[in-house]
């Protein structure tokens, strides 16, 4: 199943993320848009998720990540909204008019992305076939 590991736990946790800038402004544009990229891949690697891909409009982003279990999709958000806006603040000082020190709106989309049905159905069968050739060969 997944191929990422904690000390006692596989995990393959992968989610899309779509979130947007404080009244849906058309912001990200040239530099801005790539320094934000930039900002958001490291706050990824701060917290050990795993950035898969991504993409940001003008007046949204796209993110597909692997959050692991023991980070909730809310505490890594959170993280992300408050440390990126500041980031940005400071490289990009002029983007601060007229918003306070609000970057991003309060809400976000989430849909968690996972194997089908079918695959995990036919893998518990593995699993339980494979148990009960070791429960025959044990006896």
């Amino acid at each position: 199943m997944g191929a990422n590991s904690l000390s006692h736990t596989r995990w393959d946790c992968r989610d899309h993320i779509i979130f947007i800038p404080k009244y849906r402004r058309k912001t990200f544009f040239k530099e801005v848009r790539k320094e934000i990229g930039d900002i958001l891949r490291t706050l990824c690697e701060y917290q050990d998720v795993e950035w898969v891909k991504g993409s940001m409009s003008a007046d949204h982003v796209h993110r597909y990540v692997k959050i692991p279990p023991k980070l909730s999709v809310s505490e890594f958000m959170g993280y992300r909204e408050g440390k990126s806006a500041r980031m940005v603040f400071d490289r990009f000082p002029q983007m601060k008019q007229g918003r306070g020190r609000h970057l991003w709106a309060r809400g976000y989309y989430v849909s968690t992305v996972g194997v089908n049905q079918d695959v995990i159905r036919k893998y518990i069968e593995q699993q339980e076939e494979a148990d009960i050739i070791e429960d025959q060969a044990s006896q």
